[in-house]
């Protein structure tokens, strides 16, 4: 067990960080966690992950979702160290101060493990899956390792939270071919750039990313919170992929009303 610190601290995020936020939808924080905090949840989630996987196959096997990453979610109630991390106040807040809003609740979170020799993750925006009324929702990208580029590191296309076109496909063959098409016709800068240890990623719903495949030996291993606004309404799904995550993240819910169940804590709020 560690003692977190840097968990529970705040975070300072500058004004010039927020107008970068606002302008491209994803911004890069180095200093984040503390390489003993990183360290210590690597071993913690990889032991999770390992005991939850149930993906078998071997590569070949697989289509080009299930070639991209092992993915175990809401390990918050799997694990209480993991728990404070999904839960801490130091990042629920830099989620809050991105986003310009007063206060966030968790949507859910997820471990995403690139296996070695794991395969390219199409283009896509997150949000296409989420049945939220607004676009005021961010993910926390937390790698559990320095990430370089040969390892899959997180790709972002700047400003294309803007892109109208694409959002309607699901992650896959097409959204990779078509979402590319679409931001080079519309001229938006491709970001990619390795992880430095600590170093955590936030990107909007709608912000369109990718990553390259894993041509290391090692699992390139990543954990995810994802935050939406504290007064997030549930809107009517609009595809079939928005129903399951009704069902899953936020059962109880009413179409319409604040997304507020045992599920969806807030986990910062502006005093």
């Amino acid at each position: 067990m560690i003692d977190s610190f840097l968990l529970r601290e705040p975070y300072r995020v500058t004004k010039a960080q927020i107008r970068f936020y606002q302008k491209y939808r994803f911004i890069k924080l180095k200093n984040v966690l503390s390489s003993g905090e990183i360290g210590y949840y690597n071993d913690v989630i990889s032991a999770s992950v390992d005991e939850l996987n149930r993906e078998k196959r071997p590569m070949n096997d697989r289509d080009t979702y299930s070639k991209a990453f092992i993915q175990i979610t809401n390990l918050w109630r799997q694990d209480e160290q993991i728990k404070k991390l999904v839960f801490s106040p130091r990042l629920a807040q830099i989620a809050a101060q991105l986003m310009e809003v007063s206060s966030v609740r968790l949507y859910h979170d997820q471990a995403l493990f690139k296996e070695a020799g794991g395969g390219y993750t199409p283009w896509h925006a997150d949000q296409y899956y989420w049945p939220l009324e607004s676009d005021r929702s961010i993910t926390a990208w937390i790698p559990l390792q320095e990430t370089t580029l040969k390892m899959g590191a997180l790709e972002f296309s700047a400003g294309s939270h803007e892109l109208i076109d694409g959002r309607g496909l699901p992650i896959g063959d097409d959204s990779e071919r078509m979402v590319n098409e679409a931001l080079r016709k519309g001229g938006f800068e491709h970001v990619i750039e390795p992880f430095d240890l600590g170093e955590v990623s936030f990107h909007a719903g709608w912000t369109y990313h990718r990553a390259a495949p894993n041509l290391t030996s090692e699992t390139r291993k990543v954990m995810c919170t994802i935050y939406m606004e504290g007064n997030m309404r549930l809107k009517n799904p609009e595809n079939e992929h928005q129903k399951l995550d009704w069902e899953v993240w936020c059962p109880g819910s009413t179409i319409g009303d604040v997304i507020k169940t045992h599920l969806n804590p807030i986990l910062f709020e502006r005093a």
